[in-house]
């Protein structure tokens, strides 16, 4: 194979140029495997911002086609949710809020140092207050492996609940208002402001009890698929990712249409 018209060609496709000369995909891909240091000679005759711009504009429409992918799968998925949706486990250690009897449940898989779930917790005290009694929320932990600080305050969490629910919510709320603060000192500092028992606490966050409803939490996401945060259940719809408050209206209205 000609070598010279190999360099041609990769001239080409890296200033992003009609060849000079016709060769095919697979030929190219066997002429630069067998000679790595044409792609280097390339570069050194190349304009280097025609490349980068290339290479930045080749992964943004990478990116979008990517993301085109993964709505029209999650607006699938949605569909067939809604003849059969998925069906979580909402028992009697659940953290909810909101009427046990609302027509609409929403379980929400977070982590206390995602800043998307504290998007998230802020859409869903904006749901709350536009539908009252129509909705009810619960609380699942997502602790993700690469935020530090996620688990201890989910263990915080639910060992606060252990002691008084509707205290465990405010302190809940105390956290996705202030990301910045997340450590022992803090969560010590606000269950005593709690009026709760700190060292219980501090005992309980370690306890079997908190790390066996943690596990459970994180199972039943991982069962449903969701890797990220945060994710949401809706009646057994899924919608995974910070959607803004309109995304979760458009599923409720299809809902009570559906009824």
């Amino acid at each position: 194979m000609n070598i010279a018209r190999v360099t041609t060609l990769l001239l080409s496709v890296l200033l992003a140029v009609p060849a000079a000369a016709a060769i095919s995909r697979d030929d190219l891909k066997k002429a630069l495997d067998a000679n790595p240091d044409l792609v280097l000679s390339a570069l050194k005759k190349a304009d280097k911002m025609k490349f980068f711009e290339f290479v930045v504009e080749s992964q943004q429409e990478f990116q979008q086609s990517k993301a085109k992918e993964e709505a029209k799968r999650e607006e699938e998925e949605r569909e067939k949710a809604f003849k059969n949706p998925m069906k979580p486990e909402i028992g009697a250690n659940a953290r909810v809020r909101g009427n046990a009897n609302a027509p609409i449940t929403i379980v929400e898989y977070s982590d206390f140092q995602c800043p998307y779930c504290s998007q998230g917790y802020n859409n869903m005290e904006q749901l709350r207050k536009m539908h009252g009694d129509e909705l009810r929320v619960v609380f699942k932990n997502k602790p993700l492996d690469f935020h530090p600080l996620a688990m201890p305050a989910a263990q915080w969490f639910e060992a606060l609940a252990l002691q008084s629910p509707e205290k465990a919510w405010v302190f809940h709320d105390t956290l996705f208002e202030h990301q910045d603060k997340l450590g022992e000192d803090y969560y010590k500092q606000l269950t005593k402001d709690l009026g709760l028992d700190v060292a219980k606490a501090a005992k309980d966050a370690k306890g079997d009890t908190v790390k066996n409803k943690i596990a459970a939490d994180m199972a039943e996401a991982k069962k449903f698929g969701f890797s990220g945060t945060p994710g949401y259940l809706i009646n057994g719809i899924p919608l995974r990712g910070a959607y803004p408050v309109g995304a979760f209206e458009e599923i409720f209205a299809k809902i009570k249409a559906q009824k």
